[in-house]
């Protein structure tokens, strides 16, 4: 890779990490062809990008974004280092961990979820536990709709007994 083609490089990556929400730096290297071509399908399907950079340009895309928190992972930028882009929190976390059952990799360096960093691949369980947008808005809709609901079925009831006694006064009245 050329000079120019490196420093475009850095400012296409300095510029994409410096809008998204989530990253995670995941260690892929050793993956045999069959392995590695699994796991970028299964990126492809769930809308994970997943890309292998270089440490050094890595560190000068970070350092290129002004956003003192990116030096956090410095210390765990050392061997093969891949980065997943994804625009839900836990998704590269949950393919992590479902593709751990039949590989001992990917590896979680590090990841930056939501203005939070993560360190280590411990973090693991943390970030898949991690709700999603979609997760956090269907809660909040499922909490709103309870009292409405038993509203509407009060009201419900209500028109029955009311209809019911209406009945009544009306059939003593004749």
């Amino acid at each position: 890779m050329k000079k120019d083609e490196k420093n475009q490089f850095i400012d296409t990556l300095a510029e994409k990490l410096s809008k998204v929400d989530n990253f995670y730096l995941t260690d892929i290297s050793n993956l045999n062809v069959e392995t590695s071509t699994r796991l970028r399908r299964l990126c492809f399907k769930r809308n994970i990008q997943l890309r292998m950079v270089k440490n050094s340009l890595l560190k000068k895309a970070f350092e290129k974004t002004g956003i003192e928190d990116f030096q956090q992972f410095y210390g765990i930028m050392k061997g093969s280092t891949s980065i997943m882009f994804s625009d839900v929190a836990n998704d590269p976390a949950k393919l992590i961990s479902e593709f751990r059952r039949t590989s001992p990799k990917p590896i979680l360096k590090g990841a930056y979820v939501q203005e939070t960093i993560f360190l280590g691949d411990d973090q693991l369980t943390s970030l898949i536990n991690i709700r999603s947008k979609n997760e956090l808005v269907g809660g909040i809709i499922g909490i709103l709709q309870s009292p409405l609901q038993n509203v509407i079925s009060a009201l419900q009831s209500g028109g029955n007994k009311l209809s019911g006694i209406v009945k009544t006064l009306s059939k003593k009245t004749n």
